[in-house]
């Protein structure tokens, strides 16, 4: 089977959707799913777009998605592409559609003079974290991923200088 990697468009919104409540499903996260069709389009194609879609393909049907968004390094004064998402239908797992959307994002990142290719991993997904060590990834231990979101987000910005 042939795996193929292509830019996600506008009519795919309905498929991302779909994907990413897969996601959600797979890392127990789905009570955290807020997405909606109208969010989507407006930030993926929209006026200022925030980040975008691969849709990865085998034999023309879509198996898995990636998205990522541009980041600055100032030690490196170069851009960086992270990694939001990298997920495969489970069916297509072992298919090399997950390498094959990865080694895509990398040569985005190297076509566009990035410095770095960043994502995070939930502990537990051993076999993400597995193939991540197996393609040469080095995982961060010294630092940690930190989120403001929802009401602390809200009432932190609300506080005064």
């Amino acid at each position: 089977m042939t795996v193929a990697i292509r830019p996600a468009v506008r009519e795919d919104v309905p498929l991302l959707l779909e994907l990413i409540g897969a996601l959600a499903d797979y890392e127990r996260l789905r009570d955290e799913l807020h997405a909606t069709p109208e969010l989507l389009e407006t930030h993926l194609f929209g006026a200022c777009p925030a980040a975008e879609a691969l849709i990865a393909e085998r034999d023309g049907e879509a198996v898995g998605y990636a998205l990522v968004l541009q980041t600055f390094s100032t030690f490196l004064a170069r851009p960086g592409l992270w990694l939001e998402d990298l997920f495969v239908l489970p069916a297509h797992r072992r298919a090399r559609v997950g390498g094959a959307l990865l080694a895509h994002v990398a040569r985005m990142a190297v076509a566009r003079g990035c410095g770095r290719l960043e994502w995070s991993a939930l502990d537990w997904n051993e076999p993400a974290l597995a193939f991540y060590r197996g393609i040469g990834a080095r995982r961060l231990p010294e630092w940690h991923l930190h989120r403001l979101d929802g009401a602390a987000l809200t009432a932190f910005a609300a506080q005064s200088p």
